[in-house]
């Protein structure tokens, strides 16, 4: 499991399908009790659990029926960049059936003033097009073909270099594929490739306490 602050205030917390059980049992013992309406618990201190099925399951009314889905395997799309770095994959439950990682320089930034400034920020846009550029070809070769099969596509990374390559024209079925899920992930490599298919198919929940 994993949690993070949310904005607003309360955190989030990706529950693996297999232990939602037993994290709905500690929730109830740590806070007293509980009751529940719909997909939120509200423990008889105050404090609030809130739900959310996992990226690709369909929309459920209750907690028996969250559980019933969550665990179910299904074959989702996966798409991580960062700067000129890029990921993606199909899984079919916790198995990655097939998968690409590229990289593709791009310079970072530099405090360099003038005409040297300039052009260096050219070349950098001119790395960032082609890195989006070869993403969107990896893209477009690999989860392209298996858009009809998907139940969903989970991005990561940077959002930036993600939008930067889902913009291409032929991967708009896609972008209508993807999910708002967005994974805090580090540069792609097959190891994180690996654990983002873990992040995509946990149950998050947002707890706020009293």
């Amino acid at each position: 499991m994993s949690a993070r602050p949310a904005a607003g205030g309360g955190r989030w917390v990706d529950v693996p399908p297999e232990r939602l059980g037993r994290w709905l049992d500690n929730f109830a013992s740590r806070h007293g009790g509980h009751t529940v309406q719909g997909l939120v618990l509200t423990g008889t201190d105050g404090a609030t659990a809130e739900l959310f099925p996992p990226p690709g399951a369909p929309p459920v009314q209750d907690l028996t029926a969250l559980r019933d889905q969550a665990g179910k395997p299904r074959r989702i799309g996966l798409l991580i960049a960062r700067k000129g770095a890029v990921a993606a994959g199909v899984a079919h439950g916790l198995t990655l059936v097939t998968s690409k990682v590229d990289t593709h320089y791009v310079q970072g930034r530099t405090a360099a003033g003038g005409w040297s400034q300039q052009r260096f920020a050219r070349r950098r846009d001119n790395q960032a097009r082609a890195a989006a550029a070869d993403g969107a070809a990896i893209a477009e070769r690999l989860l392209l073909p298996e858009a009809r099969t998907l139940s969903t596509l989970v991005t990561g990374g940077d959002r930036a270099a993600v939008d930067a390559i889902l913009a291409a024209p032929p991967l708009a079925p896609l972008l209508r594929l993807r999910h708002d899920r967005f994974l805090d992930v580090p540069e792609p490599r097959r190891a994180v490739l690996e654990e983002a298919v873990a992040q995509a198919r946990a149950v998050r929940i947002l707890v706020r306490d009293p």
